[in-house]
């Protein structure tokens, strides 16, 4: 074979030398490619679509609180899910709230409801079921729904409508429809920071577990209660408080 002299060496040194480049440069292409193909965190996590938990003709996906049937208080008509208990109190022997067979964690919730005169209602979350329980609001905490202006009795500002219930007070500057007419009310729990919302405007918002939380817990009626707000997953209900109330439009999306 006929020996390379110098010149020769030195052009294929820069020879391999550019195609080790070249090389180079396409694995860090491929490299970056991948990288902007992988979803990012926040579109990760991104909230789910909108689920509808009523379909406007039936009680499907929903049961009553600790019992394995619906019973009579809990209706559908034109269009709605209806409560027809009466008497003022809760749970009588065919009442009880009606709560989601589905589990939710961190959510946005919305629906729309309208209430009887005087009435009282409420939506409530995290819900656990078991033989130690006998109301749905021993564990879930709820925004609470009533007829304001209609109320017999004294109230306080945490027992208004959009209240989060002897927790944190609605406004009174709040819109709030008058009984047989439509709202619309919302609640976003997300890892603990929770929003209240009445037709259309946020009424009020706090950090679950903070020390002001843990303040308004310690002087509640909740703190005779050990189980409730512990959950932070569970069934959404709709309160059965002894007075007629309807709800329609009910849909959630997990966050």
């Amino acid at each position: 074979m006929k020996p390379i002299n110098t010149f020769q060496l030195a052009t294929l040194t820069l020879l391999l030398a550019g195609f080790v480049l070249a090389g180079c440069q396409s694995a860090n292409k491929s490299d970056t490619t991948t990288e902007t193909a992988t979803p990012s965190q926040s579109e990760a996590t991104a909230p789910s679509e909108w689920i509808s938990l009523f379909d406007g003709t039936s009680l499907a996906g929903w049961k009553r609180f600790n019992a394995n049937e619906i019973g009579k208080m809990w209706k559908v008509e034109d269009g709605a899910i209806a409560c027809y208990s009466e008497g003022g109190g809760e749970a009588s022997e065919d009442g009880g709230a009606l709560i989601t067979e589905d589990q939710f964690g961190n959510f946005e919730f919305s629906l729309e409801w309208k209430i009887s005169p005087g009435g009282n209602s409420g939506i409530m979350y995290h819900i656990v079921e078991g033989d130690k329980y006998r109301y749905a609001y021993e564990t879930g905490p709820e925004y609470q729904l009533l007829d304001d202006s209609g109320w017999a009795g004294e109230l306080k500002a945490d027992q208004v409508t959009g209240a989060n219930y002897d927790m944190y007070d609605a406004p009174a500057s709040k819109t709030l429809h008058p009984p047989g007419e439509w709202n619309t009310s919302r609640i976003i729990y997300d890892r603990g920071h929770v929003e209240h919302w009445l037709n259309g405007d946020k009424i009020l918002e706090f950090e679950e577990g903070s020390e002001d939380w843990q303040n308004r817990l310690a002087a509640s009626k909740w703190k005779d209660y050990p189980d409730w707000c512990k959950a932070k997953s569970g069934a959404i209900g709709l309160q059965d408080h002894g007075s007629p109330i309807w709800f329609r439009n009910i849909k959630v999306r997990r966050l």
